[in-house]
């Protein structure tokens, strides 16, 4: 696929592209002022997370999945977050999984927010998907509220969903439908 496709305007100075393997020394400079940010929502991450060539390698390997789309919000070529549409399944469920997050020194800007449309309708027009689904920490309130805000809804509860930060720990389940067409069928 076209990766002009995929990649939207989110700002005047931010664009949700595809990530590419040059993207991994920002990446980690990104990862590293959230980390203290991110250490209650995410699992403990190993020494070479923090490794630009791991993740050069890693976004290499990401962007060849067929059932992963893997994006970057980039201020010129500043990794400033990502959103992973990821589990995508064709069929007749058509549905994928999205997870996000924002550089702590980028919070407030409504840039999650504005990310989370960009891949829906995405998703919805380009992907020709019916449904997406997000889970969060059951205390990550700030994440519920974006999820809430783009038309989530809560459908579910999942008791010790996900090993974050060295411990099972509960979800909240969200999933917007994003049509009603007919499996794979383009948008009118």
């Amino acid at each position: 696929m076209d990766s002009s496709a995929l990649t939207v305007s989110l700002t005047d100075t931010v664009q949700l592209r595809l990530v590419r393997p040059e993207d991994g020394a920002s990446f980690v400079e990104a990862q590293e002022r959230s980390r203290e940010q991110l250490v209650p929502y995410e699992p403990r991450r190993p020494a070479e997370w923090y490794d630009a060539g791991f993740h050069a390698e890693r976004f290499a390997g990401l962007l060849e999945k067929d059932n992963l789309v893997p994006w970057v919000l980039a201020e010129e070529d500043r990794v400033i977050g990502t959103a992973t549409l990821s589990n995508i399944v064709h069929g007749a469920w058509r549905n994928g999984d999205i997870g996000y997050w924002v550089d702590v020194a980028e919070t407030g800007r409504g840039l999650a927010t504005a990310a989370l449309e960009a891949v829906c309708r995405l998703a919805d027009e380009v992907l020709l998907l019916h449904r997406i689904a997000a889970s969060t920490n059951h205390d990550n309130l700030r994440s519920q509220r974006v999820l809430e805000k783009c038309g989530f809804e809560q459908y579910g509860f999942a008791r010790n969903y996900l090993h974050i930060n060295g411990q099972w720990r509960d979800s909240n389940l969200y999933h917007r439908i994003l049509n009603e067409r007919e499996p794979g069928e383009p948008p009118a």
